[in-house]
């Protein structure tokens, strides 16, 4: 393994940790101030967490393209900026009497917007900077990362929640984009800007989703990821509702119980570099996948006390375990198998679909809990998931050398 991966990935990994911990400290903020501050009921809470995605898929699709052919540092620090003015208006809003429901479905619209394209560009930008070979190393860096501020942020969040209210997170999160955006700044470099391909205007909409369409591999794996990802978030405001509103959990347990469980990932994440050099990136990606779709369905067991928070520590001790080590050997495989011309375009279809089948998921789920009560609705989720492991590509060969 190479001790450093060169200073620009340094400071877009440092850029990331600080967007990524104070994301995380406002993880909940948006629901908790509709539930806490404006009353809203269960169904408008999914429907929060559904509209800013749907809103950002729809709007994402045009985005590939246009960020395709731009600088990706610039799209960056541009989406960090316009994140920070958009969180920075809620509690500006609140604190002049003017904040409704409203606002916040426009602002997680904005903030979906531009979390998509920071990622479309961020992906970009790292397959420029890191070689092949290295990509399992980066992405398992970022991984890490992730897990570390999933650890971190939930609980401080809670706790500052608990002592400030939900808007002091909210303020804390755009000081971390504002941040960030200084941080890619002082990456420094030169980046060419990227020339247009001759493609027709309408057929870069379309690129992204053609190559993942005509690639086996990627085309499983999209499927699988992104039902996945979606069940997962559909019964993540449904778990709050059950575990604070139904079964009287406080919000710094709840925090925990989905905080702690984030050491596994960043262990997960530090052992896949290891893991990929021992069995190899094929079978590590399969074992890994099938592995994380195990442990949902046991929420559905959760109940008061100190016994139900353990159990949730323990599901999601084992989700997230298997999920740091799936999801840096898939991000790496992703990455590679993608031209560097078309990267920004496959990242950018990748999270409109994800984002879009996310967003329903969380509506329809929404609408189930309300009919069936928010357990049996994760009950389903965590049967459901199940099946999903069949859209796990078979791969006989080693992806993620350096000979292509």
């Amino acid at each position: 393994m190479r001790s450093s991966l060169g200073r620009e990935f340094g400071w877009l990994w440092a850029s990331f940790a600080v967007s990524s911990l104070g994301s995380r400290l406002a993880v909940q903020a948006f629901p908790l101030v509709a539930l806490l501050v404006l009353d809203a009921g269960t169904a408008q809470v999914s429907v929060l967490a559904a509209a800013g995605l749907a809103a950002g898929a729809v709007l994402g699709i045009p985005l590939g393209p246009w960020v395709e052919f731009r600088r990706k540092r610039s799209v960056l620090i541009g989406a960090d900026l316009l994140r920070c003015v958009a969180l920075l208006s809620v509690p500006v809003a609140y604190a002049l009497g003017w904040l409704g429901f409203a606002q916040l479905l426009v602002v997680s619209m904005v903030t979906a917007v531009a979390d998509l394209a920071s990622r479309s560009a961020s992906g970009a930008w790292l397959k420029q900077l890191v070689r092949r070979e290295d990509l399992v190393h980066a992405t398992g860096r970022l991984e890490a990362t992730t897990w570390t501020t999933i650890t971190l942020g939930p609980p401080l969040g809670g706790l500052a929640i608990a002592a400030f209210g939900p808007m002091a997170t909210l303020v804390a999160d755009a000081v971390s984009y504002l941040l960030s955006a200084a941080g890619i700044r002082a990456a420094g470099g030169r980046e060419r800007l990227p020339e247009r391909a001759a493609t027709p205007r309408a057929g870069e909409l379309l690129a992204g989703w053609r190559h993942i369409w005509h690639h086996p591999g990627l085309k499983l794996l999209l499927g699988n990821t992104i039902l996945v990802n979606g069940l997962i978030m559909a019964t993540a405001p449904l778990a709050l509702v059950l575990m604070v509103r139904e079964l009287g959990f406080t919000l710094w347990e709840y925090g925990l119980a989905f905080a702690l469980p984030c050491l596994g990932g960043l262990l997960g994440a530090r052992l896949a570099p290891g893991l990929v050099a021992r069995f190899g990136s094929a079978r590590v990606l399969r074992v890994a996948g099938v592995a994380r779709v195990c442990w949902p369905v046991g929420l559905v067991l959760v109940g008061p006390g100190l016994p139900g928070l353990l159990l949730v520590i323990a599901v999601q001790c084992g989700l997230v375990t298997c999920m740091g080590v799936f999801n840096p050997v898939f991000a790496a495989y992703r990455l590679a198998e993608v031209p560097t011309d078309r990267s920004a375009r496959v990242l950018a279809a990748w999270t409109v679909s994800s984002n879009l089948t996310v967003a329903g998921l969380t509506a329809l789920w929404g609408a189930l809990a309300a009919c069936t009560g928010a357990r049996v609705a994760i009950g389903i989720a965590g049967l459901l998931i199940l099946a999903t492991p069949l859209l796990l590509p078979r791969v006989d060969r080693e992806i993620l050398t350096g000979n292509r």
